[in-house]
């Protein structure tokens, strides 16, 4: 028993299941199955790797229930037909034999079918804005019939049915994330007016009749789970208190658990949300589920530390807590968490660059940012080197010290050289308080190269002494670019690394010269302290390249501040308290104390 985290690993109970902890895989779509649904060999592999980290029940991404209008990405598991029940058989045994409980979630994906092709259905002809953008009349969902609506209630229950029949000890109905059940529940997406419309009974008149089919097809006796979003946060959307109605009325329906996250796809930054948003954010709704149920509640999203884990779980907000992406950042999170080694595990920092910006907009498996093995296990295992080798890591930033601990591990002679401190660039790129998930990242590889000895050098490395290794890998990472115009060498001109590592001061009418992620980052930082700022971009738009969920979440940020954001704007000169900019309005001035350069970082 775990002494640091003694809650999270109390045996848990769900129905007649008897759990070995409180963490739960959370079903995420992956796109490793076959293109007809069926599981492929390297969604096996990946699930066992989840399954053998020690959670007590993994929870398999969402899978289609019917062949008409469910399916929603590209290699999207499916459970629409009895053929599909060998693999998942298949699936089912692999995660038991790992010592986890097999649940697998079913879904409809409505409205947000990512495949963007037709037939598409939905309670109302109303499309997602992001799908209209990329597909235009394509991505109109067809208006279903009350015929078709009681049609996908039974493939739920059928789909339901093979789960048992699989093997899969636990079924969960995806009733959250804008897929179809929400498109019926929210105002924004449904606008009937017949019984599955208006009223909030009627617009939850779906969800009950699936749980009962559900319900009647694998016995009183079989546990069934739903998720639900606390609310999707669109602004005519559901509120909390009618998610609040409507698991009350699930709970007498024999539903034996509740699933809660947040948010749907036009929401995207609170279903996966970036590190600029709070961690655990949508635990408040789990935790205002719980006190109007008596069955067990899953808090879930960006619940990225044990400590946290912990805290939801001894404070009653949530009975299960369900991990996502830290499982992919680290399939061996739960047993390090178990083992009280909380400082060995890999932690998600929210980037979504290998996960939502790779699957759902690039039609790519996942993988991660700090794992490149998810979706490529056996391929990948570190393992001894034939050859042992004296290695020099010449830089001890994010690269050099992951290339470090690898080296190590295979067995090679491993020495760093870095002239300042252990870390690189994730100093300063944990400097703003809105990427503050960067910390334990560094505060992890510092403390792996402690624990394997690898000896730091600080000083800068030099021809002779690299002379002495066998092998040697250059990780001196960038430093900021910078421009050739007139003025740019002057006293209060320094670049955007320099502020972050406040070795110099910024004067009030601050300027900040590029709008990409570094820069709109730190205009942004600064404005939050209260400083006056302006940001020019000679693009149309700034964030241009940025991960979809940043760029929302860093939108709302900057329009709670007083950021002057001038965009098409070229800088012509800076000057001692002004600079010269041409945009559509012409050659004008804008006044300029402090000018901060972030035109993008060049290689050491």
């Amino acid at each position: 028993m775990s002494k640091l985290y003694p809650h999270l690993f109390e045996h848990g109970k769900i129905h007649n299941l008897t759990i070995k902890n409180r963490i739960m895989k959370a079903p995420q779509s992956s796109g490793m199955s076959n293109m007809d649904g069926t599981v492929s060999e390297r969604l096996i592999r990946y699930y066992r790797q989840q399954a053998a980290g020690g959670a007590g029940v993994i929870i398999v991404e969402y899978a289609y229930v019917d062949d008409i209008g469910a399916k929603s990405a590209h290699c999207h598991l499916g459970i629409s037909s009895n053929e599909h029940i060998p693999g998942l058989t298949w699936l089912a045994e692999n995660i038991k034999e790992q010592g986890a409980i097999p649940a697998i979630q079913i879904e409809h994906c409505g409205r947000q079918k990512f495949l963007g092709t037709q037939p598409m259905v939905a309670p109302s002809a109303i499309p997602w804005p992001k799908l209209w953008d990329q597909y235009g009349v394509q991505a109109v969902p067809k208006e279903l019939t009350i015929k078709e609506i009681q049609d996908i209630v039974h493939a739920f229950g059928d789909a339901a049915l093979r789960a048992k029949i699989a093997g899969f000890e636990l079924v969960e109905i995806h009733g959250a994330h804008g897929y179809l059940l929400t498109n019926f529940f929210s105002p924004t997406t449904n606008h009937r007016t017949d019984l599955y419309g208006g009223s909030l009974e009627n617009r939850m008149r779906i969800y009950v009749e699936i749980v009962r089919d559900v319900r009647k097809k694998v016995g009183p006796d079989f546990p069934v789970t739903i998720r639900l979003s606390g609310t999707d946060y669109e602004p005519d959307g559901f509120p909390i208190e009618d998610t609040i109605e409507l698991a009350k009325v699930l709970e007498k329906e024999e539903i034996d658990a509740f699933h809660i996250s947040g948010g749907d796809h036009h929401t995207m930054i609170h279903q996966v949300s970036p590190m600029a948003i709070e961690t655990c954010h949508n635990v408040w709704a789990a935790e205002a589920i719980k006190k109007v149920v008596s069955v067990p509640v899953i808090a879930s999203g960006s619940i990225t530390l044990p400590e946290y884990a912990e805290d939801i779980i001894a404070s009653g907000k949530g009975d299960f807590v369900g991990l996502g992406r830290p499982l992919w950042a680290d399939p061996e999170w739960p047993n390090k968490a178990k083992e009280d080694r909380g400082e060995d595990i890999r932690p998600c920092i929210r980037c979504n660059e290998g996960c939502l910006e790779r699957t759902f907009f690039n039609y790519k498996a996942i993988t991660c940012a700090l794992n490149p093995t998810i979706s490529r296990e056996g391929e990948l295992d570190i393992i001894p080197a034939n050859n042992k080798k004296k290695v020099a890591i010449v830089g001890g930033g994010c690269a050099g010290m992951e290339a470090a601990r690898v080296c190590k591990l295979r067995g090679h002679d491993v020495t760093i050289y870095e002239e300042k401190e252990l870390g690189g660039l994730l100093h300063e790129a944990s400097t703003p308080e809105f990427k503050a998930d960067i910390r334990p990242l560094m505060k992890y590889q510092i403390t792996q190269i402690g624990k394997l000895n690898i000896p730091v050098i600080k000083k800068r490395a030099t021809a002779e002494e690299l002379d002495d290794y066998d092998a040697i890998i250059c990780a001196t990472g960038s430093t900021s670019a910078s421009l050739n115009i007139p003025g740019v060498d002057k006293d209060h001109v320094l670049s955007a690394l320099d502020v972050l590592n406040e070795v110099k001061e910024v004067n009030d009418e601050i300027v900040v010269v590029g709008g990409g992620l570094v820069g709109s980052e730190t205009a942004l930082h600064l404005a939050e302290n209260g400083h006056s700022v302006s940001l020019i971009e000679v693009l149309p738009n700034i964030m241009n390249g940025v991960a979809a969920t940043d760029v929302l979440a860093y939108s709302e940020r900057i329009a709670k501040t007083n950021l002057k954001v001038y965009t098409s704007t070229s800088l012509l000169e800076i000057k001692d308290n002004e600079i010269l900019v041409s945009n559509k309005n012409g050659i004008q001035t804008l006044p300029a104390n402090s000018v901060v350069i972030a035109v993008g970082l060049k290689s050491q």
